[in-house]
């Protein structure tokens, strides 16, 4: 009997154990002091298409070796520039475009700004993959470093950036961006409201965001695929045993900057996702921490610093918006101090991006 709890044990993950033992628990309060657990799903579902993409960008950096990939935020800051780009040129706002149907100028108009995020990241992921391969075997100190550092020059390319929308830069100052960048003339919320649907339960209505979750679904169907692919094949075994790959003909450097690219540019995709679901984008420091909780995502699904799989970005990306989700209105009923919400937050947010760190080990749990 305990060789059979330590095997399911050792094949879940005690990471994923624990934090999915959080999440019932949180979830079993919240029902027990009467709050709206519906609406609470259909929250967490909302959260998890939004964020999902974000956490999928982990895959390809981990399979080729350069592990944990921090430095996404590189490719969310080519994302930004394309949603920035998008809403200058008011594209959403087109008569031709409107006069098919306001969803569909919304659609072209995120789509333009993903195109034009991609194409930015691409270049953006090839130089920093340069920079890892030449730096093996400290990529997570550098991708963290990297990671900061590229939004601490964007806080000064913010300010000088040559755009000249109202709804962009600051009021009366004729220059420099905002901290926060409204998507309500664009493309707010069009993944989520299209084919949207409620299911109605006996406890309450679950809304689902279709067109939200198939852009998610079919991102990650399209990495899995690519995985499967003689390149995706060929990367993994690089970032599995470089040495090996080496002496089997593999251009090991070359799959890794495949790997660093890859990542570099769904994490542009997926920051326009997350942001379109919101209704905003947030320059300067909003970024900052979106590569730690990709990282916990993956992380507490099950993934390792050398492996990561599909399975392990949806469910971890569930687990943790669940947690995310449920955390502070539980929280808030038994310390009802609104000033202390964001504190909690962070606590909350923080203290599982610790706890899914030290359990980062060399195998995967799978």
């Amino acid at each position: 009997m305990r060789d059979n709890v330590k095997g399911v044990v050792r094949q879940v993950g005690l990471p994923r154990i624990i934090i999915g033992g959080f999440f019932l628990l949180l979830l079993f309060t919240a029902s027990g002091f009467g709050m709206d657990l519906m609406q609470i799903v259909s929250d967490i579902i909302r959260r998890w298409g939004m964020y999902g993409v974000l956490a999928l960008a982990m895959v390809p950096a981990v399979q080729c070796g350069i592990g944990l990939n921090f430095g996404i935020s590189m490719g969310i800051v080519g994302g930004l520039l394309g949603g920035l780009i998008v809403i200058e040129w008011k594209i959403a706002e087109m008569p031709s475009l409107v006069a098919v149907h306001p969803l569909f100028a919304m659609w072209v108009a995120v789509l333009i700004a993903i195109v034009i995020g991609v194409v930015l990241s691409t270049g953006i992921g090839w130089l920093y993959g340069l920079l890892l391969n030449r730096v093996k075997g400290s990529e997570m100190t550098v991708t963290t470093y990297v990671g900061f550092s590229i939004i601490a020059f964007m806080n000064i390319a913010w300010t000088i950036l040559p755009f000249k929308s109202g709804e962009l830069i600051f009021p009366n100052a004729g220059e420099g961006l905002r901290n926060t960048i409204s998507l309500a003339s664009s493309y707010s919320g069009v993944m989520n409201n299209t084919l949207k649907f409620s299911i109605n339960l006996p406890f309450g209505k679950v809304e689902i965001p279709t067109g939200l979750l198939l852009f998610f679904f079919l991102m990650c169907l399209l990495v899995w695929l690519f995985m499967r692919s003689k390149t995706g094949a060929a990367m993994s075994a690089a970032g599995a045993n470089p040495m090996f790959a080496q002496a089997s003909g593999i251009n090991v450097n070359r799959m890794r900057l495949i790997g660093t690219t890859l990542s570099t540019v769904i994490a542009a995709v997926g920051i326009l996702v997350y942001a379109q679901g919101f209704g905003f984008m947030q320059l300067y420091n909003g970024p900052m921490m979106m590569g730690f909780t990709s990282v916990a995502a993956v992380l507490i699904g099950g993934a390792s610093a050398t492996r990561a799989k599909i399975s392990h970005v949806l469910i971890g990306t569930f687990l943790y918006q669940g947690i995310m989700a449920l955390g502070l209105p539980v929280i808030n009923l038994f310390i009802p101090e609104g000033n202390l919400s964001e504190v909690m937050r962070l606590i909350i947010s923080n203290g599982i991006i610790i706890y899914a760190l030290a359990q980062t080990g060399g195998e995967s749990r799978d």
